[in-house]
């Protein structure tokens, strides 16, 4: 059996070109964890969410290959890190990181279901001690959107979304960035791993007609 990885299945959501486009992103299921401030402070909130989700989704697969297989079963490959941002005043001024607002999450193949989820939950939490209540899993659907992929550092992401903002006026959409649609992040590169300058990460904007 083929194992599915969610990036080469559904290109067209993660494989944008380095020129904006519109897109229609349908009805997937993550876990999602919330939280506020610098994404870079050591120990902080936000490298304690990552923790969390990426100890969850490995949890998961690793459960599945152990234990009686739900219907809908098929091996896969844990998707990348996400994360919807805007700021504490619901600006966009992304300057001040110390008031970002953020939500993370990890995509999940739909045989995911809240048994499975939340004795996941039960055996992290009693393995490494890891406090799960702020873990949910969450079945989301962004839908308009227009998306490009972004090079380089996330400090010099204000080009790419100057274009975004560019191809919506061209297109005679409008952004609709606001209480329930938000700045949206996907992370194709890990950090730790990549040079700023290589790195890779989808931005995408909800818009409506």
């Amino acid at each position: 059996m083929a194992i599915v990885d969610f990036k080469k299945e559904n290109k067209k959501l993660y494989s944008p070109g380095s020129e904006p486009s519109l897109i229609e992103v349908p009805s997937m299921q993550f876990i999602m964890v919330d939280g506020k401030g610098d994404p870079n402070e050591e120990g902080g909130e936000y490298s304690a969410a990552i923790e969390l989700l990426f100890g969850l989704s490995y949890g998961i697969k690793m459960s599945l290959k152990r234990a009686p297989a739900p219907v809908g079963y098929n091996d896969y490959v844990v998707s990348p890190l996400e994360g919807l941002w805007w700021a504490c005043d619901d600006t966009m001024d992304f300057t001040d990181k110390s008031k970002f607002v953020w939500t993370s999450m990890i995509r999940q193949p739909d045989f995911v279901n809240n048994e499975i989820f939340d004795q996941v939950c039960r055996n992290l939490q009693k393995k490494k001690n890891i406090d799960v209540s702020k873990a949910r899993l969450v079945i989301w659907e962004e839908g308009l959107c227009v998306q490009i992929m972004h090079n380089g550092s996330y400090d010099h992401e204000s080009a790419s979304i100057a274009r975004i903002v560019s191809f919506v006026k061209e297109q005679g959409l409008a952004e609709d960035i606001g209480e329930t649609r938000k700045h949206h992040e996907i992370y194709l590169s890990d950090m730790r791993k990549v040079s700023p300058d290589k790195m890779k990460t989808i931005i995408r904007h909800p818009v409506r007609k």
